[in-house]
């Protein structure tokens, strides 16, 4: 979805700005891999503009193994597989004294086809493979 990829592109941008940063992806109960790649690449993203996140992170004592989830780069990322879902994707970003957040919700699958789209439409002006909308907008 077209929202998905902006929602990476405005991620990589504050991650300049905020050292603290969390990815919450939300998906159907049928999609059996975790974390989500959008979510991974949110996260690749995200280094590519900040080399270390959540360094002020205190002793915390883990009440429950894996409790905070899987990390990537010092970003966590959390899972959540459950019915009635398509696909969403939040990121958490904080700093002294304030937060920023960034979500997209994908409600239907119908939400694809302005990307699939902007791909046919522009597929002829490149000589080279692509992988990824963000080339495209």
């Amino acid at each position: 979805a077209l929202g998905a990829v902006l929602l990476m592109r405005f991620a990589k941008e504050a991650a300049k700005y905020f050292d603290s940063a969390e990815i919450i992806e939300l998906h159907h109960n049928r999609k059996l891999d975790f974390p989500s790649g959008t979510a991974l690449k949110t996260a690749q993203l995200m280094g590519e503009a900040r080399s270390q996140f959540n360094l002020n992170t205190h002793d915390q004592t883990a009440n429950l193994p894996d409790a905070r989830g899987a990390e990537y780069q010092g970003i966590r990322l959390h899972s959540v597989r459950i019915p009635g879902l398509v696909a969403h994707q939040e990121v958490i970003f904080g700093t002294t004294a304030q937060t920023l957040t960034l979500r997209h919700d994908t409600i239907s699958r119908e939400s694809f086809m302005p990307g699939v789209i902007l791909g046919i439409r522009k597929i002829t002006t490149f000589n080279t493979l692509l992988y990824g909308l963000e080339h495209l907008l």
